[in-house]
């Protein structure tokens, strides 16, 4: 296959800060140049007061865990992001999980770039930073676009650019929202993936959704199983003649990779391991989606 040439317009993912970094001058009454700069700074822990704006609403205790050992052996090797408050404390911006693991980890201060933003800048630079993570669960995702679009009037094409996701990944991420409250949260709890919950959008009622919900659950279909199945539903008189039977058990662990990989691509992974030799497999329905897909993983 010939691959066609990049957008230079696209951003690579991680990129997008930058943009949401300006240089504000700072008031008479606003710290000195030495504690704002680009040089990080060691800060007291309990001198920093959580982000209000963050989209995050989970937090993986294991994976903090292993991110506060992490930091035992080696510090934090990323700075967080914080601004100055008028009380002399400060308010995080970026980096959630470093200030909380060095806590975990019994840690005094934290090195911290200081910022004097806005509260729109900070709320903006927070909910892009976490999508640019990708590690976010496919509603949290959702909220976070949506909120772009309502609090900043981000077109689809504004917030790819701003996280460095495909148009159609934002656009597909957005349609979540229109399941109903009880998928949204078998979603959020990682019950349905990405990739089912897109499918049930076929459907136009609430209802429907909620019942193929179930059904899937029951008989822990595939996502391919689970297109096949709402077809059916949809188009009866192409159904087939017996219900389709669950694919054997997947490891939890390869599961949870293949689902990872699905958030943070915003296409159909999957992975197949035997005994610890196997494939990755990534589909892609266009052009568009391979030319982000280089992106993602040559760092172009």
């Amino acid at each position: 296959m010939n691959a066609t040439t990049i957008d230079p317009k696209r951003r690579a993912l991680g990129k997008g800060l930058d943009s949401l970094l300006p240089r504000v001058q700072a008031p008479a009454a606003a710290p000195s140049p030495e504690a704002e700069g680009g040089r990080p700074r060691e800060i007291p822990l309990d001198q920093i007061d959580r982000n209000p704006f963050q989209t995050r609403s989970q937090v993986n205790e294991e994976q903090l865990a292993e991110l506060a050992a992490s930091i035992t052996a080696n510090g934090v090797v990323q700075p967080v992001l914080v601004r100055p408050q008028a009380n002399g404390r400060f308010q995080l911006i970026a980096g959630e999980r470093r200030w909380r693991a060095s806590q975990l980890a019994g840690k005094k201060t934290i090195p911290a770039i200081l910022r004097q933003v806005s509260d729109e800048q900070a709320m903006e630079i927070t909910i892009v930073e976490n999508l640019q993570r990708a590690d976010l669960n496919p509603m949290e995702q959702s909220r976070a676009f949506e909120r772009l679009a309502r609090e900043f009037h981000m077109t689809q094409e504004q917030m790819a650019q701003r996280t460095g996701k495909d148009r159609a990944t934002v656009a597909n991420f957005l349609r979540l929202l229109k399941l109903p409250a009880s998928v949204q949260a078998r979603v959020e709890s990682g019950e349905l993936s990405f990739g089912h919950a897109r499918t049930l959008l076929a459907f136009e009622h609430a209802e429907e959704m909620e019942k193929a919900a179930q059904r899937i659950l029951a008989l822990s279909l595939s996502v391919r199983q689970t297109e096949n199945y709402v077809q059916g539903l949809i188009h009866p008189e192409r159904a087939a003649k017996k219900d389709p039977k669950p694919e054997p058990p997947i490891d939890p662990n390869i599961r949870e990779v293949q689902e990872r990989l699905q958030r943070a691509l915003g296409l159909k992974v999957h992975v197949e391991d035997h005994n610890g030799r196997g494939k990755v497999i990534i589909e892609y329905a266009r052009l568009e989606d391979f030319d982000t897909l280089l992106e993602q993983l040559a760092g172009d």
